[in-house]
């Protein structure tokens, strides 16, 4: 059939006219949507990727401390058992830097607040934090210095050692003292660790007794009480009004808050959620300084990843066994042979059991009928786990 002009008509000829016309807008159509999800993807990259560069960006390569090790490496320790990690963690008094003038004003002079060497178990079915007090009388080595001469040997308090000679000093006062090799170190300031608990919303613990201490701009009810930043800081570095006042009281309160900060991030949804991860991960890394090992995302998720499946009652926190140091009790010292008992187990990758009923060290055992007896009980340190709770 054709019209006047001789040109085909009817439902044949308009169909294939049609069905050409599909062809050809859904060819454009697919490489338009090809080029739109190639675009999104390019985006979605570049936005990873920046991310990603922001968050690397942020982590502080410490290689002076590196150089430092490398050259006193035939000294140190030999890590005795494959894939078992010991990371000292270190908080900085420091008042430099954004926010942490107004903590005091010994602007020139940075110490190690707290101290806490964490063993990750080879299995990564455990985690042990050991507590160090700043007090403790220790041998520390001769370290170099900021303006590059070095000290010499002292004894005297623990944190002299990241006064006189920053991290790599405070690591071979560790490995002396416990032979256990670190592998792996962090220091976070007081801005630092403010930020991180505000990225989690807030942590939740629990106090027996109101909390009134100005020092520390602490005013706090007593039960439960959901902590800021601000808050949390005052509430592990006070002294005066919490507890009797030792650096061991306060030693046992960080733990504590250290494992309500595990049970948060662990009961949420945190880890598997971006929107939620992203600014823990910022707040966590905008004031750390690590080994250069670690300073960057890749090296931190490789560190972390296997402790994603511990069970909170698997992650330890205790204090070194320690006493009033002899010669002066504002001082400490180790009780033996319970601390080098705790060393050992520490560096062979056995199991540490820790209990809050029994005295600090190793309980009585049988030593009556030797072998027929079986083996004798672990030793147990006064301690606590993440799935305890702070208080009834």
């Amino acid at each position: 059939m054709t019209d006047t002009a001789g040109k085909p008509v009817g439902p044949g000829a308009g169909a294939s006219a049609t069905g050409d016309g599909l062809v050809r807008r859904r060819r454009r159509w697919g490489r338009n949507s090809a080029l739109g999800a190639a675009v999104l993807l390019v985006v979605a990259a570049g936005a990873g990727w920046a991310v990603y560069a922001r968050l690397s960006a942020n982590i502080t390569a410490d290689e002076a401390a590196a150089a430092e090790l490398a050259r006193y490496e035939r000294e140190r320790p030999t890590a005795l058992v494959r894939d078992a990690q010991n990371i000292l963690l270190i908080g900085s008094d420091t008042r430099a830097g954004d926010g942490n003038g107004k903590y005091g004003k010994d602007a020139g002079t940075e110490r190690s607040d707290t101290t806490i060497l964490l063993h990750l178990a080879a299995d990564r079915h455990s985690a042990t934090a050991v507590s160090l007090p700043r007090d403790l009388m220790v041998d520390i080595p001769a370290c170099g210095q900021e303006d590059g001469r070095r000290s010499d040997p002292v004894f005297a308090m623990f944190n002299h050692a990241f006064q006189v000679g920053g991290s790599a000093c405070t690591i071979r006062t560790v490995e002396k003292l416990t032979g256990i090799r670190i592998d792996h170190h962090m220091v976070l300031d007081f801005a630092g660790f403010k930020e991180m608990v505000d990225a989690v919303d807030g942590v939740e613990v629990c106090l027996k007794e109101p909390v009134d201490d100005k020092a520390a701009k602490l005013k706090l009810p007593a039960g439960k009480v959901r902590l800021d930043g601000e808050q949390a800081l005052g509430f592990v570095r006070a002294r005066k009004s919490l507890g009797n006042g030792s650096d061991t009281e306060r030693m046992e309160r960080q733990q504590r808050f250290l494992g309500s900060l595990v049970n948060k991030v662990r009961s949420s949804d945190v880890l598997l959620n971006p929107v939620k991860l992203y600014p823990v991960l910022d707040a966590a890394t905008s004031s750390l300084t690590t080994d250069p090992e670690l300073a960057s995302l890749r090296g931190l998720y490789q560190l972390v990843r296997g402790l994603r499946d511990i069970p909170v009652a698997r992650v330890q926190f205790l204090t070194v066994p320690r006493e009033s140091y002899v010669y002066d009790a504002n001082r400490d010292q180790l009780v033996e042979p319970e601390a080098e008992a705790l060393f050992a187990r520490l560096r062979a990758d056995q199991p540490v059991v820790v209990t809050q009923e029994n005295a600090q060290g190793i309980p009585d055992q049988d030593t009556g009928s030797g072998a027929a007896d079986g083996p004798s009980p672990a030793p147990t340190f006064r301690g606590r786990t993440a799935a305890e709770q702070t208080c009834e």
